[in-house]
């Protein structure tokens, strides 16, 4: 797209570093901030191209009517200061971060005698925060252990010396059930709760394995004091925290304060889910949707998560695993893309969970809107063969021919991912003698685009061809006759391996066996052979009959029909007796048929 005299003039003096740099309309709106290893290539490549990845880019690009950069020391400080402005300004092209679930926090709150409980809501006031869960469920399994093994007040008195020391309060239940050990009153001191409050915050950071070695310390020393009821409360507390970190624990207890990340993404969206691992027991987790704008990458998309995720949580973890490389975003920290064991497999928990949010999201936005899902198919299939336009009109073609005979064809069309059965079109073979495939494909295929060509109709967006490099070859043969190659997208998909083949490719295409693409392909190609079958068999059918009963003097549709439906086939006609056939139809038939089945035996 051809940039105006103002945008050229900034283009010839951007530097060639990395920097951050922002468009905006020309009323001085902030459209979009993108970052760049090098700024005078990465913004000059928006007006050098003449077809783009999307309609949102061209419609941006031809919005720009100014351009502001600052530039930065590295790719990474670029990527940081991105993020930082995103946040402030929240452009209407760049990702949208989509959070309208928040999720479920534990608090210990900045006050003497700090009480432990949910929240929601996160305030920056010196409490220290600690999650976010993934369901309440998990939150108050947790909440139950910490409280079994170090009673907490509930309550939200101000429980100032002062007051204390004045008697304003009194006891409440939660004390007779011992669930409180009453600080209010003075019944315990400030330090015996900080203790407590403090092994309380060490199981919410996940460091199980020390608390536990306290408390087998503790037991020991009670136990050689001669304190048995102290030691027995040591060991309950410490089998306690063993069961629960037996539950918790997925990996090997190595695996110690570490984050783990992925992202997976379709068309609209990138999901990210962050885990937190501390003793081989996953503590924390959540997955955060991340609504694209300008068809971002997968490696954005995370990047971008890891910096929402790691300053929502103020996380400080030494070691991070990711399912796909990023850049050292802090370079402090070690960053690795596992590859097998204990570490692949939180990868790949990770991944489902990923996965199990974009599948809830999009089963919950197709219940609103049915054709999402087409949408979203169509935009996957475009983006999986590099298509340059959406295919809302696909057709496939199908030949069917059993050891030579009666040659047919078919082509099934399906428009918004659907099929569309009244365009359905049947083909007998006319031109080709004998079982050839692919004459027929070149056939079948050439009549079909001259006749829309000739009635002025509209062209598909992709065409299919059942079978390998030889039926792909004569439909490209057929297209390139009709002038319409480069005007239609065409591949063959071979049966045997499901590979699909584009015109002058020598390697097949592999696309991932549970992917919606090849879902559609297949659907389509099984659909036309089922289409395609149905016509042959007819056709067969058809010239059977027309053999045995037509080619006889004197025996219509209207005979035919009845003798069919008395005798139930040609050869009971020919075994039933002369009465019998009598009652359906004259003499002169009769000896007809007769005469015919004579001459034909012999």
């Amino acid at each position: 797209m051809e940039a105006t005299p103002h945008i050229k003039r900034i283009l010839q003096r951007l530097p060639d570093s990395p920097g951050v740099y922002q468009h905006f309309d020309a009323d001085g709106n902030l459209l979009y901030i993108g970052k760049a290893k090098s700024l005078k290539k990465r913004v000059a490549s928006y007006f050098n191209k003449q077809t783009y990845e999307n309609g949102k880019t061209r419609l941006l690009v031809k919005k720009i009517a100014d351009i502001k950069f600052i530039v930065v020391e590295t790719e990474v400080d670029a990527l940081l200061l991105e993020n930082s402005l995103i946040k402030e300004h929240q452009p209407r092209y760049n990702i949208e971060l989509k959070d309208d679930k928040t999720y479920p926090s534990i608090v210990i709150r900045k006050e003497r005698f700090p009480r432990v409980h949910p929240t929601r809501n996160i305030v920056r006031n010196g409490s220290e925060y600690f999650g976010p869960y993934g369901s309440v469920k998990t939150m108050n399994a947790v909440l139950d252990i910490v409280r079994k093994l170090h009673p907490i007040r509930n309550c939200s008195y101000d429980l100032s010396a002062k007051n204390i020391e004045a008697g304003k309060f009194r006891a409440c239940l939660e004390h007779d059930l011992g669930n409180c050990k009453a600080p209010c009153i003075g019944k315990q001191s400030l330090e015996d709760y900080d203790a407590g409050v403090d092994a309380i915050r060490d199981i919410l950071k996940g460091n199980i394995k020390d608390l536990v070695r306290t408390y087998d310390d503790a037991m020991r020393q009670a136990s050689a004091s001669f304190a048995f009821e102290e030691a027995e409360e040591f060991k309950r507390r410490k089998e306690a925290l063993q069961k629960f970190q037996a539950k918790s624990a997925v990996v090997h207890p190595s695996i110690h304060d570490v984050e783990v990340y992925s992202v997976i993404s379709d068309p609209s969206a990138g999901y990210v889910n962050f885990m937190k691992v501390m003793d081989g027991g996953i503590v924390h987790g959540q997955t955060i949707e991340l609504r694209k704008r300008l068809d971002e990458s997968d490696q954005e998309l995370l990047e971008y998560g890891i910096l929402e995720i790691r300053s929502r949580f103020e996380l400080h973890s030494p070691e991070v695993y990711t399912n796909i490389p990023v850049r050292s975003i802090v370079p402090e920290i070690k960053w690795h893309v596992p590859q097998r064991g204990d570490k692949k497999r939180l990868i790949e928990l990770s991944e489902r969970n990923a996965k199990y949010t974009m599948l809830d999201r999009r089963k919950q936005q197709e219940q609103v809107d049915p054709e999402a899902a087409q949408h979203r198919v169509m935009e996957t299939l475009k983006k999986d063969l590099h298509l340059t336009e959406l295919p809302v009109h696909i057709e496939c073609f199908d030949n069917s021919n059993i050891q030579g005979t009666n040659p047919a064809s078919a082509c099934v069309v399906f428009k918004n991912a659907k099929p569309a059965k009244a365009d359905y079109r049947k083909f007998n073979i006319k031109t080709v003698e004998g079982p050839d495939d692919f004459a027929s494909m070149a056939e079948v295929v050439h009549r079909r685009y001259s006749r829309l060509v000739q009635d002025g109709e509209s062209l598909p967006q992709l065409i299919i061809v059942d079978g390998g490099k030889g039926q792909l070859s004569s439909a490209v043969g057929a297209l390139n006759e009709l002038g319409l190659m480069g005007r239609v997208a065409i591949i063959g998909i071979a049966k045997r391996l499901e590979e699909l083949y584009f015109p002058g490719d020598s390697v097949a295409l592999h696309l991932d066996k549970r992917s919606e693409s090849l879902k559609l392909i297949q659907r389509m190609r099984d659909e036309a052979h089922r289409f395609s079958l149905a016509h042959h068999r007819k056709r067969r059918s058809a010239a059977a009959l027309r053999s045995e009963l037509d080619d006889i003097p004197g025996i219509g549709p209207a005979t035919r029909h009845k003798l069919l439906a008395a005798f139930g086939s040609v050869e009971g006609i020919r075994q039933a007796d002369e009465a019998d056939l009598l009652k359906f139809t004259s003499l002169k038939v009769v000896q007809a048929m007769r005469t015919h089945w004579q001459e034909k035996e012999g």
